[in-house]
């Protein structure tokens, strides 16, 4: 793709400006006034104000404008709440329906369902839910919202948040709906282009049977197919039991990682048995024969056509006119400089270099760069692969057993029995084609769904993956079909579903029948939490910089960016990892497949582990089922009020590097 195709993009084109001048503004305020009293001309003002702002040529004259205000103003509380109680029934069935129509036009790209057919591939970029917004524009029903309900700045609910009511956040939230008008193409194109990265990545796969070292040798069982980066990512954390084995294993998938952030990686190698690789050198080797002609930038591409589309959407959204101020202040409802502050401060910390030197005299050796994954903290450090694989195995031979069995094992891990049935009804188990997510429902009558991936057969990666998706999907049930107010429902930001789903992955183990292995064990979960926060931190800060580069160079080509990624990635770590790990340049932080899909979500993996050291504590003092729910059900207030409701304090770093501190103290 030409680095130049959107320049001239309609989509980029000006917002349309409104089409009601400041006079006929004043002239309707005066008169809705003048009917219902000064005691409402605050909330007039606003309200009309918020409906000229969005109000297009499309949608009327001035008289059409004031005649609308006029008579849709609702000055009695009864007729308020009545409007909101409507507005939550209707868009729960639209959202919901429109949601479930969507997952079965991706289910075949989605699911491991075999070779995904050419009208699946056009299916999937058939989006109903794109003119929906825009139909509720056009029919008047959100200038009907606007004018009788605010639409809050982030700084508002900062301020005024801890003195609403259960109703006042569900009215808040509700509008957040109508804040931005962007027109059905430009939700189109998003879509697009994110389903197209989406698919590229869950079919990044990696034959690692086909590796082989310069001598010719390969390390890796046959059949071994891993995704990237989670595949790669789980495969080399789970070899440091292994010896020198293990460690020629880690480092042949350090070079496959770095080929690919580079995009090095030879066209020919991609989730294909018919090669040989050898990472260390890039030559392959197919029919007797040798080549290594790299993968054009196919990578980079996507992330440039995932951000060109969202930047579309810029000129429709004056109160956060950048995709990277939308996903901070309106998604994260946390201003980018204290997420930058908040992930800093344990790269900074004087805890990360003592945990180092502590893993390498674990290790015996120096560390290398792709010990950040380093999992010896683990309970699962203890026990190869193969075993923890044969035991998930027994237990969870298909997708189909571990649905089977999620009231068990919901009971397991602290749920009642009424609960964990009640739970379990809820959520569906399917195999995914990519690495796994969880896929909440939008309406009450819905259920979730689970998706791990198990080509072959359930492993324990898979079922770890599953572990964490079961913990997102909980929270989604929980905050949906338990929830006071529909506009409520969720968590404040992705970041605390993370939270969640950390905890329950932290849990895997204790639910195959390992037993717990007591105050070490405590200890050794905070060593593992803070190397898990320092390692998604700077993959985080890579993500942020990333943005702001592509932001500040709107017409790079892929190799520009590419070239970008790289120089950003070796610059963050060489700035807070080249101190402790003695190693300069290294592009791995880049290495997420996020970076390239999931449109700036990885800060949110890094607010996650802050947040869930933080809620693991009162998960685990003996009411995990019920603090769960009672957690879940807050809803979606702003991160500090969810926070301190939950567990009675801010969101912070410190209790993260206290326990490690102590726990390092108490092994020295």
């Amino acid at each position: 793709m030409d680095a130049k195709t959107h320049a001239g993009d309609p989509a980029l084109a000006p917002r349309p400006a409104s089409a009601i001048q400041p006079g006929a503004v004043e002239r309707v305020v005066s008169k809705l006034i003048a009917q219902h009293g000064e005691a409402h001309a605050a909330a007039i003002r606003r309200g009309v104000r918020q409906v000229a702002e969005r109000w297009w040529d499309s949608d009327g004259d001035e008289a059409l404008f004031e005649s609308f205000c006029v008579e849709q103003y609702l000055a009695e509380e009864s007729e308020r709440a009545t409007c909101v109680a409507r507005l939550e029934e209707a868009l729960e069935q639209v959202d919901g329906h429109l949601h479930e129509i969507r997952r079965e036009l991706h289910r075949p790209v989605d699911l491991d369902l075999g070779p995904v057919s050419r009208v699946d591939f056009l299916l999937q970029d058939v989006d109903l839910w794109a003119h929906v917004d825009e139909d509720l524009f056009r029919a008047k029903v959100a200038f009907l919202a606007l004018l009788n309900f605010p639409v809050h700045t982030l700084e508002e609910r900062l301020k005024q948040g801890s003195t609403w009511d259960r109703e006042a956040w569900a009215r808040s939230r509700m509008m957040d709906r109508f804040a931005e008008r962007v027109p059905p193409p430009v939700l189109q194109g998003i879509a697009r282009a994110v389903q197209s990265a989406d698919y590229y990545i869950a079919e990044y796969n990696i034959q690692m049977d086909r590796l082989r070292s310069p001598d010719g040798t390969g390390p890796f069982p046959h059949g071994l197919r891993l995704i990237s980066h989670w595949g790669l990512r789980d495969e080399l954390k789970s070899r440091y039991d292994e010896g020198e084995a293990g460690l020629l294993k880690q480092r042949m998938i350090y070079q496959v990682m770095r080929r690919i952030v580079r995009q090095e990686i030879p066209d020919a190698v991609r989730d294909t048995p018919d090669v040989t690789w050898c990472p260390e050198t890039n030559e392959i080797k197919a029919n007797g024969s040798g080549g290594s002609a790299r993968e054009p930038d196919t990578r980079y591409r996507h992330l440039l056509e995932v951000f060109r589309s969202m930047r579309s959407a810029d000129p429709y959204a004056p109160a956060a006119p950048t995709f990277i101020r939308r996903r901070f202040e309106l998604d994260r409802q946390i201003p980018e400089a204290e997420v930058e502050a908040l992930i800093r401060s344990v790269l900074e910390s004087p805890e990360v270099a003592a945990l180092a030197k502590r893993i390498a005299q674990r290790l015996g050796r120096s560390l290398e760069p792709f010990d950040i994954w380093y999992s010896g903290f683990m309970p699962r450090g203890a026990r190869s692969e193969e075993e923890l694989d044969r035991v998930v195995r027994g237990l969870y031979p298909t997708v189909a057993a571990f649905q089977d069995a999620l009231p068990e094992l919901l009971l397991a891990l602290g749920f009642s029995k009424e609960r964990s049935g009640w739970l379990a009804d809820r959520i569906v188990v399917d195999a995914a084609r990519g690495a796994g997510h969880a896929l909440g429902a939008a309406r009450r009558e819905d259920k979730a769904h689970l998706r791990t991936r198990a080509h072959g057969g359930m492993s324990y990666k898979s079922f770890n993956i599953a572990m964490h998706e079961l913990g997102h999907n909980v929270e989604q049930v929980f905050s949906l079909n338990a929830i006071d107010h529909w506009s409520l429902n969720g968590v404040p930001n992705t970041a605390f579903t993370e939270a969640f789903a950390f905890v329950f992955q932290s849990r895997d183990l204790e639910v195959l029948g390992f037993p717990s292995e007591g105050e070490g064990a405590r200890r050794n979960e905070a060593l593992q939490s803070l190397w898990a926060a320092y390692e998604i931190g700077g993959v985080s800060l890579v993500d942020m910089k990333v943005w702001n580069w592509m932001y500040a160079n709107p017409e790079a080509s892929p190799t520009e960016l590419r070239d970008a990624v790289v120089s950003i990635a070796r610059e963050v770590w060489n700035r807070w990892y080249a101190p402790i790990f003695g190693e300069r340049d290294v592009e791995l932080l880049a290495i997420y497949s996020h970076l390239i899909q999931a449109a700036l979500y990885l800060p949110d993996y890094a607010i996650g582990q802050i947040v869930a050291f933080q809620v693991a504590p009162r998960l685990k003092a003996g009411r995990f089922g019920e603090e769960m729910e009672r957690m879940a059900r807050l809803g979606r207030l702003t991160p500090d009020a969810w926070m301190r409701a939950a567990t009675g304090g801010p969101i912070s770093t410190q209790p993260l590097l206290e326990a490690a501190r102590a726990a390092l103290e108490a092994e020295r």
